[in-house]
């Protein structure tokens, strides 16, 4: 079992290596400019490294992606093996990322309370208290009230 430090510096270069095979190596058209390496995790054996991408584009070039991803694995992997030197390569399992997806559902819930606000601070905008505005005695008043009886 490998230590953490050195899965992390694993990943990191993994990271690096295939983002830019991805740019400069690869002619795949389906791998083009709107595929973003975002983050890699490799497993405590260095055996599997997960990498997870984005890619801007509509759900037909994520398929597109997906596919050009899977087929340059090989080539991806060697490309890491290279750059490594380890002994054991790990092998590649590229995962969509799910960051985009969340903030963007993040940003909808957010705008849904920001009308929401908006909504009350309209409905609010011109109501009064319901009775006095202090609706409180104060003890001096008390005392007014005690006196001016006797």
């Amino acid at each position: 079992m490998a230590d953490n430090a050195r899965a992390k510096r694993l990943a990191d270069l993994i990271r690096e290596v295939v983002a830019q095979k991805l740019q400069r190596g690869i002619k795949d058209p389906r791998l083009g400019s709107h595929v973003t390496i975002t983050d890699t995790r490799v497993t405590g054996d260095l055996r599997e490294a997960t990498v997870f991408y984005t890619v801007y584009g509509d759900d037909e070039e994520r398929a597109a992606a997906a596919a050009g991803l899977e087929s340059a694995k090989g080539i991806l992997r060697s490309e890491v093996g290279r750059a490594a030197g380890v002994k054991f390569t790990p092998t590649l399992a590229f995962v969509m990322d799910a960051l985009p997806d969340n903030a963007r559902t993040i940003e909808d819930l957010l705008d849904k309370a920001r009308q929401s606000d908006e909504k009350v601070r309209e409905a609010s905008a011109g109501a009064k208290y319901a009775g006095d505005a202090d609706p409180y005695r104060k003890p001096d008043e008390d005392d007014e009230t005690d006196t001016g009886a006797e």
